[in-house]
């Protein structure tokens, strides 16, 4: 019987899950059955135009009344604001999920996910890993395992763009990214899940101390901003500390901007007292550079070398995980408890923020 896969939400994101469904069953075995609904009609009546080969419903209800089967998956592409209650009536169904990133609007909503995904015996699994499994993350994850490194102490991961505000600069139609109640937040919760995703493959930790975070809009004169009030943040760090499974503590210096006056710069670097290493995490044209910085006889050295990634685009990454991952097939995707740990760092930076408070995320704790 061919699987099924149903999508709850139409709109951009919707459209490259599908996409990536339609590509995977070009290698597979044959194209899953595809149902879709919306309760934006035109939105609906627009994806079906694009991909034929989707079955329309008309609400979740019906979607989610047929009985289910083992392998059904659930992919939630709405609005974060929708994400826990969507997801855990598809849980209770019996169903997998597949939730957009970010997973949740706050950490009672993850924790909720989780517990409903435990109590169902199914998957809740998050698109935050379209950057996950690269070739270059191996390279980097090889020289801490070998102690090339020596002993890990920074770690720097700094992503500035000028300009890439989404609901402005990027999708100005989606204005509900600039709302905070439906979105959760800026660009703490848009490419957050993303940085915290790719830290968390590198280092492994199983411990994170938020130490101190801030966060604020900078002001532009873009026409946009006159006509909405934007209630987010587009410019955010933190510094936290990550205890690694091993027993190290690493500092990392983290910021994200999708609006800021100075200069525009992309970092990851780890630094070790027996060297450093920096890399293209990103990799958005299938290869990275990686610089592996040492020192030979007291002189420092620095070797580069351009790592070539699997041709699995970022888009497809998510859904195609996950359905590998249910056929019993090893893969990157970002399951359950790491979902949630995960998500929890970023939504325990807001924590900080508003309260002023040392924050303490523990993968594996209950509240």
């Amino acid at each position: 019987m061919k699987q099924r896969i149903y999508i709850v939400g139409t709109g951009a994101i919707a459209g490259y899950h599908a996409e990536a469904i339609e590509r995977y069953a070009e290698s597979e075995s044959g194209r899953p059955l595809l149902y879709v609904t919306d309760v934006n009609k035109a939105a609906l009546t627009a994806f079906i135009q694009r991909f034929p080969w989707a079955a329309p419903l008309d609400n979740l209800a019906s979607m989610l009344d047929e009985p289910s089967r083992e392998d059904d998956i659930v992919i939630v592409a709405t609005p974060p604001v929708t994400h826990a209650d969507i997801s855990c009536q598809a849980l209770r169904s019996g169903r997998h999920v597949l939730c957009e990133k970010p997973l949740a609007m706050n950490r009672e909503e993850a924790d909720l996910m989780l517990k409903t995904a435990e109590e169902a015996g199914k998957w809740i699994g998050c698109c935050s890993s379209r950057f996950a499994g690269l070739q270059i993350t191996e390279e980097v994850k090889g020289l801490l395992a070998h102690g090339t490194l020596g002993d890990v102490y920074q770690v720097q991961w700094v992503q500035r763009r000028k300009r890439a505000r989404s609901g402005i600069d990027y999708q100005p139609q989606s204005r509900w990214f600039l709302n905070r109640a439906v979105s959760g937040g800026g660009t703490l919760m848009d490419w957050g899940p993303y940085d915290i995703a790719s830290l968390n493959e590198v280092l492994q930790p199983d411990r994170v101390e938020i130490l101190h975070a801030w966060m604020t809009n900078p002001e532009t004169g873009h026409p946009v901003e006159a006509e909405v009030l934007s209630e987010v943040e587009q410019h955010a760090g933190a510094t936290m500390r990550f205890h690694l499974a091993n027993g190290g503590r690493v500092t990392v210096q983290y910021e994200r901007a999708a609006c800021c006056h100075g200069e525009e710069r992309s970092l990851a670097e780890i630094e070790g007292t027996g060297g450093a290493v920096s890399w293209d995490w990103l990799c958005f044209d299938g290869q990275g550079e990686l610089k592996h910085y040492s020192d030979v006889g007291g002189d420092p050295e620095v070797s580069k070398v351009t790592v070539k990634n699997a041709q699995l685009g970022m888009m497809d990454k998510p859904i195609i995980y996950f359905m590998q991952s249910i056929a019993g097939r090893e893969t990157p995707v970002i399951l359950n408890e790491q979902a949630v740990f995960n998500f929890s760092i970023l939504a325990a930076i807001y924590d900080y923020i508003r309260t002023g408070e040392v924050q303490i995320v523990a993968k594996g704790a209950r509240p």
